[in-house]
């Protein structure tokens, strides 16, 4: 298994065992604390309840028959190692002597004077004193027992918990391990799948995990990537084929015709006649060049462009009688039966010039490839949007084609008739997405073609 992959699951173990270690210990504090408390403060009242008992024996000689006494414990028998101590309450009592002589603290005493009771805790002994009125006088009753809890208790708890704890740690890091081979073993498969794809086999996909989860959002989103680099090498790849085919045609025209005339002496009419061609292809070239430096220009995000208010209707009007003037074959019907009422919903924000070259280049294809049939422009709008959709009753594209008609140069296959650079359609979606609209193509070959365009209406 690679180093980085073990470097992942460590983390992830880590990651888990960490938090975990941190409550399981602060639990087991928890725990230890909670019962030592509670065990010490059982115990001081077990000795409360011994005081109570030895001071009626033996200050009283009397059984212990209170009601009050008993019910502060029904605990009576001698605890282990107990010592009991009284100290009578007058006026020649030295606390001093006393604490040293019991091994106590002298405040503890005074404490049990003035509170009626106190509690102390040495290293091996747990002290209750309390303040009892006997027949005979006023007493200090003290009683003293091993600390039970830590003699006997404590370290069996501490083991317990280390024992708990240790086992906690192991089940975990089985845990941790087992899902964490589990969480990295897809990712692994992905990474592995991964290295195979290279620009020689961008066909290949990550396999779907047939699981809806992350993983497998991962390996759609992934091939969705791929797809995208796909269709841009196609695209590369095309544009490279289509512009060195365009651009080599006539520079090879012109250069050829130039090798005949230089070839041998020619008559002055062969010359020109030479000429001729080779302006006409120069020009040809020219305007491919200017045509390919124009896209390029449109690709970038257009702000250098001077943007206004323009209406699409009157606009379209403008196309249309530019176009029939220039070929009196056009045939241009607009339709105008979903013109909103109110006029400022056709007017979006955009430079005249440029979506006049785009909606002339999309109208213009329409009449050429429809052999100059009747192409219907459809105006309607929104509250958001205006909308302009152009049908023609040509040629089409070909199915299989279509995916490639943004590609710089690309002509489809059924258009070697008719004349055209390959141009117009990737300008007008450059100049539709310079003023944020959306451009879609439908067709269907020998049935026609239709686009959508669609642009943001003008905001103030």
């Amino acid at each position: 298994m690679p180093i980085k992959t073990m470097k992942r699951q460590s983390r992830t173990i880590l990651l888990l065992l960490i938090p975990f270690l941190i409550v399981i210990f602060s639990f087991s504090i928890f725990i230890y604390y909670s019962v030592s408390n509670y065990s010490e403060n059982y115990f001081f009242k077990l000795l409360e309840a011994r005081a109570f008992k030895v001071a009626k024996e033996q200050l009283d000689n009397e059984e212990v028959v209170d009601r009050n006494v008993l019910d502060k414990l029904s605990f009576s028998e001698k605890l282990p190692h107990e010592k009991d101590f009284f100290i009578p309450i007058d006026d020649a009592i030295d606390l001093t002597f006393e604490a040293q002589r019991i091994g106590i603290p002298e405040n503890f005493l005074r404490n049990v004077v003035k509170n009626n009771s106190d509690e102390y805790v040495s290293e091996r002994y747990l002290y209750k004193g309390i303040n009892y009125q006997s027949k005979s006088g006023k007493f200090i009753v003290i009683t003293a027992a091993e600390n039970y809890f830590q003699l006997n208790q404590a370290e069996n708890l501490i083991q317990t918990l280390l024992f708990a704890i240790v086992a906690s740690i192991l089940l975990l890091l089985y845990i941790a391990l087992y899902f964490s081979k589990n969480i990295f073993k897809p990712i692994s498969i992905i990474t592995e799948q991964v290295k195979e794809i290279s620009s020689e086999n961008l066909h290949l996909r990550l396999k779907d995990t047939n699981r809806s989860d992350e993983l497998n959002e991962l390996a759609s989103t992934f091939n969705d990537m791929l797809d995208r680099i796909e269709t841009s090498f196609e695209t590369q790849n095309n544009f490279i084929s289509n512009a060195s085919h365009e651009l080599r045609t006539p520079l090879t025209a012109i250069i050829g015709e130039a090798d005949v005339a230089l070839s041998k002496p020619r008559k002055p009419e062969d010359y020109i006649e030479s000429l001729y061609i080779i302006l006409h292809e120069a020009e040809k070239l020219d305007n491919k060049t200017k045509a390919l430096l124009f896209l390029a220009q449109t690709g970038f995000n257009g702000k250098v462009q001077k943007f206004d208010k323009v209406r699409i209707d009157q606009l379209l009007w403008d196309v249309k009688e530019n176009l029939e003037s220039l070929n009196a074959k056009n045939k241009i019907h607009l339709d105008m039966e979903l013109l909103p009422e109110n006029p400022m919903k056709l007017k979006v924000n955009g430079n005249q010039q440029l979506l006049h070259l785009a909606f002339s280049n999309i109208i213009s294809n329409g009449c050429k490839y429809s052999d100059y049939d009747t192409v219907v422009v459809s105006i309607g709008a929104s509250d958001d949007f205006v909308y302009v959709v152009i049908r023609d009753k040509g040629i089409g594209i070909p199915e299989n084609e279509i995916k490639y008609i943004y590609d710089p140069f690309f002509r489809a296959s059924n258009t070697k008739n008719y004349e055209g650079y390959g141009i117009g359609l990737p300008l007008t979606r450059n100049i539709i997405r310079m003023h944020n609209g959306k451009m879609m193509v439908t067709s269907l070959e020998n049935q026609g073609t239709t686009v959508q365009i669609t642009l943001p209406v003008w905001q103030p």
